[in-house]
């Protein structure tokens, strides 16, 4: 049974809880022994992903593939909090690196976006190759890939993978995006900013010739970023349809296997208006839960999860309650 998520009054609100979040983690690593996975995901485009195995026969565990949000790695520390939990409940744990973030820069200096997807179902399917029960998770915008690959391309996913997590997705990019911008959120704007400006220009330094030199200069907000960089190297009109096009909140009725929503009344970057507003499959095998505090990946309070990551306790108890115990 989880914890009941019950911050106490003093770390309670959205900016609180979120970087509460960063600092109860900001210590962990991944200590234990990794195989790198050097998966491809179309022509030309090769993402890494760091696996660690649990003991014995591989089809005798059930794999977690995790998958990082904007400006994080596969050491990103929600990434490694919920690895470390997962890994020891028995999962083998698969830390997936976007294309061009963490190690994936050195094989595939490409930008990734919102709406790649495609790199997460390729992971999935290497996965499903050695084992029978595969779990996606997600953190922010690595969620809205989990949401995607569920939904958009669930007829490319393989039978193997069983169902999903989704940690503070932005299911509706645009409203993500203005409430990102606004004043009391500066430092997110200013922390993703450089992050976004930095990875852009190493990957165009090591891109041959594919992006313009210099096209970051200036750039003043992450939605400028998005509408001088992400959308016409993503191959989208404008920044507008680049979020139009790769949001999942108007996918998520099409999801088909258990998959768990968890989100905050006061995350500062996605107004919970964002989440409930989209419809869920009637089905029922989505479940959707927004609680009054939380922030942005932060879900920090008591829990038996590495780094107070409630949030990584209550993912357990769901695919232990709805995924593994689903008749394939």
């Amino acid at each position: 049974m989880t914890t009941p998520f019950r911050p106490p009054w003093f770390a309670s609100g959205g900016h609180v809880q979120t970087l509460l979040g960063f600092y109860h983690r900001r210590r962990l690593n991944w200590a234990l022994p990794t195989e790198d996975l050097v998966v491809e995901s179309e022509p030309g485009i090769r993402v890494l992903a760091r696996a660690t195995w649990q003991p014995g026969h591989r089809a005798a565990s059930g794999a977690l593939v995790l998958l990082h949000g904007m400006g994080g790695f596969d050491q990103s520390s929600y990434m490694v909090a919920m690895g470390q939990h997962a890994y020891a409940a028995g999962y083998h744990v698969i830390r997936m690196n976007m294309r061009g973030a963490g190690a994936s820069f050195e094989i595939c200096p490409r930008l990734y976006h919102a709406g790649l997807e495609g790199d997460l179902v390729a992971v999935a399917c290497r996965v499903a190759t050695d084992v029978p029960r595969v779990a996606l998770f997600g953190a922010s915008l690595g969620a809205n890939h989990v949401l995607l690959a569920l939904s958009r391309s669930r007829s490319s996913l393989p039978p193997e993978v069983k169902g999903g997590i989704a940690i503070s997705p932005p299911l509706d990019l645009l409203k993500c995006s203005e409430a990102l911008h606004a004043r009391q959120n500066r430092f997110y704007v200013s922390y993703f900013l450089e992050k976004l400006k930095d990875t852009y220009a190493r990957i165009q330094e090591r891109s041959d010739g594919w992006y313009e030199p210099g096209r970051q200069v200036g750039v003043a907000t992450v939605r400028e970023f998005d509408e001088r960089i992400t959308a016409p190297y993503g191959g989208f009109d404008c920044a507008d349809d680049y979020y139009a096009q790769s949001s999942s909140g108007p996918w998520v009725r099409h999801i088909d296997r258990p998959t768990l929503i968890v989100s905050a009344e006061d995350d500062p970057m996605i107004p919970a208006d964002s989440v409930r507003r989209f419809d869920l499959p009637s089905s029922g095998l989505v479940a959707q839960e927004i609680h009054p505090t939380g922030g942005h990946v932060g879900f920090s309070a008591k829990t038996t999860a590495p780094g107070r990551f409630w949030a990584a306790e209550r993912a357990m108890e769901f695919l232990a309650e709805k995924v593994w115990r689903r008749t394939p």
